[in-house]
C-alpha cells in the first residue's frame, strides 16, 4: 500500500483510518455498505491507472468498485474486501465560455452541476435529485425532468474522457473511439471509468412550478381516468410528473402523491393550467402545495425533508412500461397496499411512476446508442424500505415481485416486452433482457476494452472473445 501511495496524489483509506474510512463507506442505502480493504480517492485522473495496476496486480486480483454518488441501492459502488475507487474529489464542473456546453468530472453529483448552471442561467439534462452521481445516472441512460424537451442525458453527451482497464486515458466521441462512445451511452459502467463528461447545455428552463398534490387512495380509479382521458390530451414535453404510491405522515394512509416540475412557469400560470385536471374536477386533493421556484437546483432539493426521515435500509428495483394502463397501476397498487399493511417495519416502501413525455427520446434509433428501448415508454421504480434488519428480505422480495408484475402485465397489455432498465436492475437479470439486440455489439466492445473483466461490478457484460 505504501508503494501505491508513493505513486498517487490522492488519499488511501483503510479500516485503520477511523472515521474517514467509515464516512467513505456510506451510501444512499445502508444495504449498500460493504467493508472495502481500501478506499482510494484519486486527486487527478492520472492517479487511477496506478490504482488499477495495484488492484489487478495482487494475488488473487482485488475486486474494483467505482463510486460516484453511491445512490444505487445495490452494492455496485462498494466492495467486500476489494478496492473502491471513490471519485468524490474529482467533482469539478466547468461551463464553456460560450455557455453551450459544460464539462463535468466523474465524481460530481448533479447538485454540483446545478450550482454552476443555475448561476449561469442555463440548464442541462440531469437527475431530479441533487445527490445522485452524474456518472452512474448518465451511463445507464439518464431520464430527467428536461428529457421531455431534450431527450436523455446520453443523448446530450458531446464527448467523454475514460480511464480504461489497461490504464490508458482516452477521449471518446462520435469521432474518437466511436465504439466506446456508443457503448457508454446506455451500456453502464462496463467499459472504463468515465472521469469527465462534456454535456450540451440548453436555454434556462425556469422558473419551475414545483410542489406536491396528494389524493386519498380511495380515489385511485378516478385519478387514473383523469390521466388517461384529460391529462394525456394536454400533456406537453415541458412538464414532468412523478406519481407516487406512498403513506405520508402523520396518518400513514395509502395515498396518491403527485410531484410536478413544470418548466417555463414564470408567474405560476402554467402550473395552474397543467394541474387543472387534478384540481378542478370532481376529485379534490386532500393536500396541495405548489410554488414557483427560480432554478433546478432548488427543484432538486424538493424531496430533502421526506427523504431525511425515510428508512435507510433501501432496496430499489425498476423497469419500463408502455403506457398508464389502469389495469397495470391498479394491480401494483393492490400489491403495494397489501405489503405495506403487513408491518410498520415496511410501511415506508413506495412505488414511483415517471410521467415525463417520451416523444423526444424516440427521435434516436435503438441502434444509435447502447440503450435498447427507444419506442415510446416511461419508467417506474419500487422502493422497498425497512426499519429493521429482520424485514430487509421481505422488502427485497417485494421490489422483485412488483417489477416482475409490471414487466409481465405491460407485455400482456401492450404486446411489447420492454425488458429491464440497467440503472434499476440488481445484476441478476439476463443480459439480453437488458440490452436486447445491442448485446452482441456490447460484448465485442467489452472484449476490446476490458477482456479480463476488470469492471466486474454492476450489470456485467461478458466479453465476446474471438
Amino acid at each position: 500500500m505504501a508503494d501505491l501511495q508513493s505513486k498517487i496524489q490522492g488519499t488511501i483509506l483503510t479500516p485503520e483510518s477511523g472515521d474517514a474510512y467509515t464516512a467513505a463507506l456510506r451510501r444512499n442505502s445502508d444495504l449498500s455498505i460493504l467493508p472495502a480493504k481500501l478506499v482510494v480517492q484519486p486527486a487527478v485522473f492520472e492517479d487511477i491507472p496506478s490504482i488499477i495496476a495495484y488492484a489487478t496486480g495482487q494475488t488473487p486480483p482485488l475486486e474494483i468498485a467505482v463510486k460516484g454518488g453511491g445512490a444505487h441501492s445495490a452494492t455496485w459502488a462498494s466492495s467486500d474486501g476489494g478496492v473502491v475507487i471513490d471519485l468524490g474529489k474529482l467533482n469539478k464542473v466547468t461551463l464553456a465560455e460560450d455557455k453551450q456546453s459544460v464539462s463535468v468530472q466523474g465524481g460530481a453529483l448533479w447538485g454540483d452541476v446545478y450550482e454552476v448552471t443555475s448561476k449561469a442561467q442555463v440548464d442541462v439534462v440531469g437527475s431530479p435529485l441533487w445527490f445522485v452521481g452524474v456518472g452512474g445516472y448518465t451511463l445507464g441512460g439518464g431520464y430527467g425532468p428536461l428529457s421531455g424537451e431534450y431527450g436523455l442525458a446520453i443523448d446530450n453527451i458531446l464527448s467523454a474522457t475514460v480511464v480504461l482497464a489497461d490504464g490508458r486515458i482516452v477521449k471518446t466521441s462520435k469521432d474518437e473511439e466511436p465504439d466506446l462512445f456508443w457503448a457508454i451511452r446506455g451500456g453502464g459502467g462496463q467499459f472504463g471509468i468515465v472521469v469527465e463528461f462534456v454535456f450540451k447545455t440548453h436555454p434556462y428552463a425556469g422558473p419551475f412550478g414545483s410542489g406536491v398534490i396528494a389524493f386519498p387512495g380511495t380515489e385511485l380509479a378516478s385519478i387514473l381516468q383523469i390521466i388517461k382521458v384529460e391529462w394525456k390530451a394536454t400533456h406537453t414535453p415541458a412538464e414532468r410528473f412523478t406519481l407516487n404510491f406512498s403513506r405520508p405522515a402523520p396518518h400513514f394512509k395509502p395515498s396518491i402523491v403527485f410531484l410536478p416540475s413544470v418548466l417555463h412557469d414564470t408567474d405560476g400560470a402554467r402550473s395552474k393550467t397543467v394541474l387543472a385536471p387534478f384540481r378542478e374536477g370532481a376529485v379534490k386533493p386532500a393536500f396541495e402545495k405548489i410554488a414557483t421556484v427560480p432554478d433546478f437546483l432548488t427543484v432538486s432539493h424538493a424531496a430533502d425533508a421526506s427523504l431525511a426521515s425515510a428508512p435507510k435500509r433501501l432496496a430499489i428495483r425498476g423497469t419500463f412500461f408502455s403506457d398508464f394502463y389502469p389495469e397495470l397501476l391498479q394491480a401494483v397498487w393492490d400489491k403495494w397496499v397489501a405489503f405495506t399493511e403487513t408491518s410498520e417495519e415496511v410501511r415506508g416502501s413506495a412505488v414511483l411512476w415517471d410521467l415525463t413525455s417520451p416523444a423526444k427520446l424516440t427521435e434516436v434509433g435503438a441502434d444509435e446508442t447502447a440503450l435498447k428501448v427507444r419506442e415510446p415508454h416511461y419508467w417506474m421504480a419500487v422502493q422497498g424500505r425497512s426499519t429493521t434488519d429482520a424485514s430487509v428480505d421481505a422488502a427485497r422480495a417485494f421490489t422483485a415481485d412488483v417489477v416482475q408484475l409490471v414487466r409481465e402485465k405491460n407485455t400482456e397489455l401492450s404486446g411489447r416486452d420492454l425488458g429491464w432498465f440497467v440503472n434499476l436492475s440488481n445484476g441478476t437479470e439476463k443480459a439480453e433482457d437488458v440490452f436486447g439486440a445491442n448485446l452482441p455489439r456490447l460484448r465485442k466492445i467489452k472484449a476490446k476494452y476490458d477482456p479480463k473483466k476488470v469492471w466486474s461490478k454492476g450489470f456485467v457484460i461478458e466479453p465476446l472473445l474471438e
